[in-house]
């Protein structure tokens, strides 16, 4: 996906909000890092989610932090963890299991921190799980998912945030009710809230899996070509990608992704639900079908 001007200001607050997190003091030295990134590398076309990897680069060195998000990830996993049992039995009463799992799924994507549209505090998601699931699923395309679903041997899952990942878990468990294989992909370094391979452990996400790797790098979003050869051979045997969440979209949306994605996101800002087709603050299943054949260099 291109950026939009208005993405900047987005990701500037973003910025203050995680230097704040760090507690440093080091919020105009991040700022001042993000803008000389932006200085250097936005033009015409660049992909969002490149610049957006750029700027967050350059704010983590600025803020000397590894990490400035692990309490809210902590805290996220720890409330989400609150409503499994009720979103199960959501799930179980369902007329439609998997549509049902796919709406939990969706709902996660609000654990966001420090962006609009979403939630700046893991409590606030206690007031917003009944609301979530009671707007239901605005762009519906769960039923191409589906089918695609019903003869997949293969799919790969892109993990996005931390809190939001408990609630794929249950997703992942209605698709391997069928004996479908389920290979995760989270971030290679610790990057916004999104969830690492630590991360993936500390709340027994791996085991949810059949298998999973990372993507071996600091980086909103994912770039196939990077990929490690494992994941690499993944994708290349795979039927279906399921990608959470909007860095998920704006990294692959440029990509040619040899097997067709699925993306489960909330709509949270004008740009990507413009690229979507779809009005902002809404849950949002799409597909997007492949157009080449599998093959991975």
């Amino acid at each position: 996906m291109e950026m939009r001007p208005e993405c900047v200001p987005c990701l500037l607050k973003r910025v203050v909000f995680q230097a704040e997190l760090a507690g440093n003091g080091t919020e105009f030295k991040a700022l001042k890092a993000a803008m000389k990134a932006f200085s250097d590398g936005m033009h015409d076309g660049v992909n969002s989610a490149k610049m957006a990897t750029d700027v967050h680069r350059a704010a983590y060195s600025a803020m000397n932090v590894d990490d400035p998000y692990i309490m809210l990830k902590i805290r996220a996993d720890e409330i989400a963890e609150e409503y499994i049992d009720d979103a199960a039995k959501y799930i179980s009463s369902s007329d439609d299991r998997m549509r049902a799992a796919i709406l939990v799924a969706v709902i996660g994507n609000i654990m966001d921190f420090g962006l609009d549209n979403a939630i700046d505090d893991p409590n606030e998601f206690r007031k917003e799980f009944r609301k979530l699931i009671d707007q239901g699923i605005g762009h519906d395309e769960t039923g191409k998912v589906k089918e695609m679903l019903s003869e997949a041997r293969s799919v790969i899952y892109l993990f996005d945030n931390c809190g939001e990942s408990q609630l794929d878990k249950l997703l992942i468990r209605e698709i391997r009710r069928n004996g479908t294989r389920v290979v995760g992909v989270v971030r290679g370094k610790p990057i916004l809230n999104d969830v690492t391979m630590e991360d993936a452990k500390r709340i027994a996400l791996d085991e949810e899996v059949d298998t999973i790797y990372t993507t071996s790098e600091f980086r909103i979003g994912v770039d196939i070509g990077a990929l490690d050869e494992g994941p690499k051979e993944e994708i290349a045997s795979a039927d279906l990608m399921i990608a959470k969440g909007m860095a998920n979209f704006e990294s692959l949306s440029d990509q040619d992704v040899p097997i067709p994605v699925v993306h489960i996101l909330r709509s949270k800002c004008a740009p990507v639900a413009e690229a979507l087709g779809v009005p902002v603050g809404i849950n949002v299943v799409a597909v997007r079908k492949s157009t080449r054949k599998k093959v991975l260099s």
